[in-house]
């Protein structure tokens, strides 16, 4: 039987420290480490915010960040396994681990980087306010009162908190909040300047353009505190991406437009 009296002091610091040290380093490299042994990584998106990411006629998870995020995924020596989920539960279930990453067109806020961490701007964009094509709105300022609808667990519903609306409705996604703009049921809905240029364009909704974007955003990839290794990874692509590219030429394919630069 072993007995630690009789292995000298100096050694069994020595094993301690080298088992402390280890530990550390295996931490350190988790996120990625996970990432490389299961051969695929997971971002979460809500499936609902054309065209960013959304299921087309075939029921095919598509657009923007669905492309980027396998990019991403081929960079890094990965499969993508996409996610989709509520946007109001994305944070929660990123910080639960339940996937990698959220990628899903979400904005770096100064509230959610003091839960999350977040990768390079992969590309920009501004909140703007949708209403019913020929209403009597000239300006932001006179939805005051009125009734505004967001997106549930965006930073919109702070935009029409400043606007001083009188009611706030929260929906699932942005289908939702411009099918209830164009029949009526609210005053304008306040969205990703993309997203309705997106919808006023598609021909399917009776809206436009409320005067110029309340804000800009920097749109990047979210991943849970402590992953730092994956997000290093993850930045790696991204500026690469955006050098060659690559970013540029997907935002033309969805967008007709380069978003990718400020």
């Amino acid at each position: 039987m072993c007995c630690w009296r009789k292995i000298p002091l100096f050694f069994v610091v020595l094993v301690l420290s080298t088992m402390f040290v280890a530990g550390c380093n295996e931490t350190k490299k988790d996120s990625l480490s996970r990432v490389k042994e299961a051969g695929e990584i997971s971002f979460a998106m809500s499936g609902g915010y054309p065209p960013f990411n959304f299921y087309n006629d075939k029921n095919e998870l598509v657009g923007f960040d669905v492309d980027v995020a396998r990019e991403v995924a081929k960079r890094l020596g990965a499969e993508l396994k996409p996610v989709t989920t509520e946007w109001s539960g994305i944070i929660e279930g990123l910080r639960a681990g339940v996937y990698d990453g959220i990628l899903g067109s979400m904005a770096v806020t100064e509230d959610r980087l003091k839960v999350v961490n977040f990768s390079t701007p992969y590309y920009y964009s501004g909140a703007q306010i949708m209403v019913k094509t020929g209403s009597s709105f000239a300006a932001p300022k006179e939805l005051a009162g009125k009734t505004l609808g967001v997106v549930t667990g965006t930073t919109f519903a702070d935009d029409a908190a400043k606007l001083g609306a009188g009611d706030v409705r929260l929906y699932k996604d942005d289908t939702q909040t411009l099918m209830e703009l164009n029949s009526g049921v609210v005053d304008g809905v306040i969205t990703d300047r993309i997203v309705g240029v997106n919808a006023m364009n598609s021909g399917k909704f009776d809206i436009e353009m409320l005067g110029f974007p309340l804000r800009s955003e920097d749109i990047a990839v979210a991943f849970k505190k402590g992953d730092d290794t994956l997000l290093n990874e993850v930045n790696t692509a991204l500026v690469a991406m955006h050098a060659d590219g690559t970013l540029a030429q997907l935002s033309q394919k969805w967008l007709k437009a380069d978003i990718t630069t400020r």
